[in-house]
């Protein structure tokens, strides 16, 4: 198969005011993302996505710029079934001889940051491609699923501390036995972050799990407090305690707690992701397939999960591409045990495609699909696109 087009396409899509929620990023209105579409000479495409942002709203127009401008050029007559030696070319730009020759990176200025979310994105729907040109589903092409099903946590919990249990129990009603809710600075107080956990283990009880996530808006002794505080309330995990530009930071707080740290949603490739373990900063790495480097960098983060005896969770908060990458990630993976399910409102993982991701009783199956799996409601496309 020789790609012959790659287009990206930026499409925002309101958010009904029912579903809106407010975080640490405001209050979200719309949920944006870079659809990606590489064609081939069979006529086959493959999609995928690249993010602008980790959360739900972002200017994509600079990934869609990447996409058709600087790197669409390098993929035009290649073979779209070399998906190794097409990331390589794409990260070490016109220095890939040198790189593929002597096995070491020769990056280009943009190996970190929006260039690596469009590398991402097309990454992607190389093995999407891949996969549906032989009729199995990404995860076969990964050596295939370490189990039939995988269970799912529901990723929401904005609400107060008087309406929190209410809100996860909502949740919990629909089978899921793991829930995530967000702390931090959206709470203006540590004090009431904790208060907030605790009300939520009160409403469920001992027997779910609840991972709390900050999205880094905490410092360093905001964030051991915080754990100190909630000790009692056994959380499964506390996610992005501080900045991930503080990696030592994320160390100090993990050594100062027998609560499990995550973190990795906004970390660019493996080289990012290493320095997480070589600190000793994380007990779970959460790569994004839309940022972190597509299918590709997150096998090989996977990979280095499961050789750290690091617990692998995919940060799947996105369309439904990056949330089957994910997937098909993890169910490769011996390092993953719990997938992320959006619980929030989101038209580009329930309404960009044609076909319905469920949860059945707290559980996602194993993908069987070819590719991803995935397939484009171009109505819907039509209407959300930007430009």
């Amino acid at each position: 198969m020789k790609i012959t087009n790659v287009e990206a396409y930026w499409l925002r899509c309101p958010i009904p005011e029912k579903k809106q929620h407010r975080s640490d990023y405001g209050l979200l209105t719309n949920f944006d993302m870079t659809l990606v579409v590489v064609t081939t000479d069979t006529g086959l495409q493959g999609f995928g996505e690249a993010k602008a942002a980790v959360g739900s709203s972002g200017v994509c127009a600079s990934i869609v710029s990447c996409i058709e401008n600087e790197l669409k050029p390098i993929l035009i007559g290649q073979d779209a079934g070399q998906i190794s030696k097409l990331w390589e070319q794409m990260y070490n730009g016109t220095r890939d001889h040198y790189a593929l020759k002597r096995g070491r990176t020769f990056p280009i200025l943009g190996n970190r940051g929006l260039t690596i979310s469009a590398l991402s994105g097309i990454d992607m729907a190389l093995w999407d491609l891949k996969g549906k040109a032989l009729g199995v589903p990404v995860v076969d092409l990964l050596g295939g699923a370490m189990r039939d099903k995988m269970e799912a946590y529901a990723s929401g919990g904005w609400a107060d501390a008087d309406a929190i249990g209410d809100q996860l129990l909502g949740y919990t009603s629909k089978g899921f036995k793991a829930i995530k809710m967000r702390v931090g600075v959206m709470d203006h107080t540590v004090n009431y972050s904790i208060e907030r956990v605790k009300a939520a283990r009160k409403a469920l009880g001992p027997d779910i799990k609840i991972m709390a996530d900050a999205h880094g808006t905490m410092n360093v002794p905001e964030a051991k407090r915080f754990c100190k505080g909630v000790e009692e309330s056994n959380l499964y995990w506390f996610e992005e305690p501080i900045s991930p530009d503080n990696k030592k930071g994320c160390a100090e707080v993990r050594a100062s707690t027998y609560v499990p740290i995550a973190a990795g949603e906004s970390e660019y490739t493996r080289f990012d992701m290493r320095e997480l373990v070589d600190l000793r900063a994380v007990d779970v790495l959460q790569p994004d397939a839309a940022i972190i480097g597509g299918i590709t960098e997150t096998v090989r983060v996977a990979n280095l999960a499961a050789t750290y005896q690091i617990e692998l969770a995919p940060h799947c908060w996105g369309s439904a591409f990056s949330f089957m990458a994910g997937v098909n990630v993890a169910f490769a993976s011996p390092a993953a045990c719990i997938i992320e399910f959006s619980s929030g409102g989101n038209p580009m993982m329930f309404e960009l495609v044609k076909e319905k991701i469920v949860a059945v009783d707290g559980f996602i199956e194993r993908p069987t699909a070819a590719g991803l799996g995935m397939s484009v409601d171009w109505d819907f496309v039509k209407e959300y696109k930007q430009g």
